[in-house]
Order: C-alpha cells, then sequence, then structure tokens
C-alpha cells in the first residue's frame, strides 16, 4: 500500500476527480442526487479558472489517483471559505483530515482574512469534530430540501 501525497497544485483531470468524488460519496452515503454535482461543479470551475493568490487547494493523491481535497476560497476581502473537503473512504482514518484542516486554516490565516467560514451538514458527525476541534463554532443553521433530501445545513466560523 502507498502513502498519499498531498500537493498543492491541479492537474488535468483533478477538477473532474473531485467533482465525481462527491457525487459518488455523497449520494452513496447520504442519499445526494445528481444535484449535488452542479453544486460542486460550478463554483469549483470557476475557482480553478480565477487563479487568485489568496486561494488554494490541496489535493490528496492516492496510487495515482484523486482521493482528497480542501480549498480555501475567497468569499471577501476579509472572510475566506473553507470548500470541497472530502477523504475517500479508503484512506480515512490515517489523520490526512486533520492535516488538510490545519494547512487549509493557516493559509487562511496568513492570506490576511479576519475570518473563516464553512458550510456542512449536520449529519457530518466526524467532519463537525474536526471543526469543533480546530477552533470553529456553530455559527447558523437552516433546515431545507436540497440535493433530493432533508437536510439542516450548518455554518461554521472562525475568527483569527
Amino acid at each position: 500500500m502507498s502513502e498519499a501525497l498531498i500537493r498543492e497544485s491541479i492537474e488535468p483531470g483533478d477538477t473532474g476527480s473531485i467533482i465525481l468524488m462527491h457525487g459518488e460519496l455523497y449520494a452513496r452515503e447520504y442519499g445526494f442526487d445528481h444535484t449535488f454535482e452542479a453544486y460542486v461543479a460550478v463554483p469549483l470551475s470557476e475557482f480553478v479558472l480565477r487563479n487568485d493568490p489568496r486561494e488554494k487547494i490541496w489535493i490528496v493523491e492516492d496510487e495515482g489517483k484523486v482521493a482528497g481535497s480542501i480549498a480555501i476560497c475567497k468569499g471577501s476581502e476579509t472572510e475566506a471559505q473553507l470548500r470541497w473537503f472530502i477523504i475517500h473512504p479508503s484512506i480515512r482514518g490515517k489523520g490526512l483530515g486533520r492535516i488538510l484542516l490545519s494547512l487549509a486554516i493557516g493559509f487562511a490565516e496568513t492570506s490576511g482574512f479576519q475570518s473563516l467560514f464553512l458550510w456542512t451538514v449536520e449529519h457530518l458527525e466526524s467532519a463537525k469534530h474536526l471543526y469543533l476541534d480546530a477552533g470553529f463554532t456553530l455559527a447558523e443553521e437552516k433546515s431545507q430540501h436540497i440535493w433530493g433530501v432533508d437536510l439542516t445545513e450548518q455554518k461554521y466560523i472562525m475568527d483569527f
């Protein structure tokens, strides 16, 4: 078994792989429908095309394939957003989530943002524990029917 590699550059195929992984995993694990892929695809594509120095993505590669990601996006001049945080089940439990989250938080803070926020859904317990352990606080909740399921979305924030 090889060791996963974390890289900081987008290579051909990465964008599609991240979209595919989100679509397949969230459908299998949480029952999301095909509209979730579009929710991931549009802003991820815009992110790639912007090439903003205050934004960054980390890609986890395992055995030559994309197996995870996390990104910092500019929400405003003072606020960053954490997005596309996913780890493939085949490499979960190895501490990669904590490493990625730490890299992303550090980058957001050193890039001059005053705060960092993210949106997630209530039933992602492992992710919620990572966010709380890292210093995020729950700021908002909203329940709605989205991506083919009834969900409670949660907004977490961290001030620097």
